[in-house]
């Protein structure tokens, strides 16, 4: 049968269903381990060595570099990895994504997994009704893990007889004996394959197939196994293209990485090959040049020998890679005026879970960003110097408009992110999000809108007297030190804040608000009122109280607890 245009079909829907597999295995597994990953990151990354076990053991358990690089970016944002803890954490992750050649290598190959697949679906079909979410989750690993074999299995089956349909491959013929040139040519193929099909794990899974086949030989499968790792860091880099400084250096980092490995082993590639030939023919009675049969083991040992080698000659180089990537892409600096989101980057959006890492490191900044504007509003209220004045204005409406586009991105953001495979405990998690961004976009309002005020009482040539500008700092005081409270909030890991010092405040501020009202009346009473000085400043106490209100929804979406009337808090 020839190998026309239904065959082709046949081949991309198997590679489909093989990368669609591994989405749902990947994905069940984060919303397992989701939380004790990020632990493991924390605690194991105290030095590159431990970070290159961490990169290993995490990439292998959820079998997705870009998941675990992704993660990686996340934690170097927050602060919580170093750039150089970083890189080491990527080159273990390197080591951990040759645990899939493996995989396909000795299950795939070897036992006829797919004879078992529909009975694994049969076990966890029934799970995904159970109510608890780990146990669906654990039914989305099950299903994935058959349907990655399914695919597998049909990808074996769509691949065409070479010996039936020697056309093609005949236009590759004429390259393959061209020595250094034709490995050269087998790199280039390896890494559009990948960057194509968006998956290096799916793009070893073909090389194998079609080695297996009789397709290539194994000295050139190895080769296009050297262009896949270069193709999955280009794949990063275009990502990282839309995406913050700190994932671009991340992605730099990575290609600096596999591309001097790629550069010396081709170089050796003579001597490796060598070496795996002739420990497969003593162990397994097998030479991989000769028996096609024998080429998925060699070339799981060669992918394995590469990244493991690359990564001892170049643990030692981390501290000199970090430099150079920093130089490559240096810091534009912050610009305080310039609204950009620093941590959210579309293009890194590789899976729902760990997205809310990005999104949540997002927030806090916001609300670092809305707190400055408390600060401005002090200048304001202090200063009687007009163009400071002016100034001050112009800076308060600058970071209004910020806190606008911030709150609509991050809403954008967080709604893509819950069209994605969540957890019931990060469900949760973006209603929080959401809820805070609103609130935090609200305080960014009524900021505005006291400093509106304010330009009014200035064009009337109107000045506090001292009682009323203190009154006024007084309870800004309060109001800086809530600030205090809910930006500690929002940098903390959520389960692990305690409300109560925030409720604390929010009372100090209720009663500043009470006790500034009680002489306000006392003034009227007395008849020490002045209607264009006094109207203002009772508008600027009450929404200080307001933002105090905002401020404790913030701390109360962190941790879950209800909304209560701001009085009884």
């Amino acid at each position: 049968m020839e190998f026309g245009f239904l065959g082709f079909l046949n081949l991309m829907g198997s590679l489909g269903f093989f990368i669609y597999g591994m989405k749902v295995m990947s994905e069940g597994i984060q919303k397992v381990a989701g939380t004790k990953m990020r632990q493991i990151l924390r605690s194991m990354t105290s030095n590159r060595f431990k970070g290159v076990l961490t990169g290993f053991a995490l990439t292998a358990l959820v079998q997705s570099s870009s998941a675990t690089t992704v993660l990686v970016v996340s934690f170097v944002n927050a602060g919580l990895l170093a750039l150089v803890e970083s890189i080491g954490v990527i080159m273990g992750a390197n080591i951990g994504t040759t645990i899939t050649a493996w995989l396909i290598s000795i299950i795939g190959f070897k036992v006829k997994i797919s004879a078992y697949a529909l009975p694994i679906i049969a076990i966890g079909f029934p799970l995904l009704f159970m109510s608890k979410s780990k146990t669906k989750s654990w039914a989305e690993v099950l299903i994935g893990f058959a349907l990655l074999f399914i695919g597998l299995s049909y990808l074996k089956e769509s691949v065409p007889d070479l010996k039936a349909n020697p056309e093609i491959l005949e236009f590759l013929a004429q390259y393959t004996d061209l020595g250094f040139l034709s490995t050269l040519l087998f790199v280039g193929i390896g890494t559009i394959l990948t960057v194509t099909v968006q998956s290096s794990s799916a793009a070893m899974a073909l090389t194998l197939v079609m080695a297996n086949n009789g397709w290539i030989p194994f000295d050139l499968a190895a080769a296009m196994v050297l262009g896949e790792n270069i193709g999955t860091t280009i794949t990063a880099n275009l990502a990282a293209l839309v995406a913050n400084i700190h994932a671009k250096r991340a992605a730099a980092a990575h290609f600096i990485f596999n591309i001097f490995g790629v550069i010396w082993v081709i170089l050796l590639m003579p001597f490796m090959l060598d070496f795996i030939d002739a420990y497969m023919t003593s162990n397994y009675d097998a030479s991989p040049f000769n028996d096609p049969e024998s080429i998925p083991i060699a070339l799981s040992i060669f992918h394995t020998v590469f990244n493991i080698l690359n990564t001892l000659f170049l643990i030692g180089f981390v501290g000199f890679i970090a430099k150079t990537v920093i130089k490559m892409i240096p810091s534009k600096g912050e610009d305080d005026e310039e609204f950009h989101l620093e941590y959210i980057g579309t293009g890194m959006m590789q899976t729902a879970e760990l997205s809310l890492e990005e999104a949540t490191k997002e927030t806090a900044k916001f609300g670092e960003i809305t707190a400055r504007m408390s600060e401005f509003l002090r200048e304001l209220v202090e200063t009687d110097k007009p163009k400071r004045q002016k100034k001050l204005l112009k800076k308060i409406k600058k970071y209004e408009e910020i806190t606008d586009r911030i709150d609509d991105e991050l809403a954008t953001y967080l709604m893509k992110v819950s069209e994605g495979s969540l957890s019931d405990e990060s469900t949760r998690k973006v209603s929080h999000l959401l809820n805070i961004s609103n609130n935090l976009e609200t305080i960014g309002d009524i900021f505005f809108q006291m400093s509106r005020d304010l330009e009014k009482f200035f064009e009337g040539d109107i000045i506090f007297n001292s009682e009323q500008k203190g009154g006024v700092l007084s309870i800004l005081d309060e109001i800086d030190k809530a600030f205090e409270i809910m930006v500690a909030n929002l940098n903390k890991e959520y389960d692990k804040v305690v409300i109560e010092p925030a409720y604390e405040q929010e009372n100090r501020i209720n009663k500043q608000k009470k006790a500034l009202q009680k002489k306000h009346t006392k003034r009227i009473e007395t008849k020490m009122y002045n209607i264009n000085s006094d109207s203002v400043y009772k508008d600027l106490f009450f929404a200080c109280e307001k933002i105090g209100d905002h401020i404790i929804n913030v701390s109360e979406a962190v941790t879950g607890q209800k909304d209560k009337d701001p009085e009884d808090k």
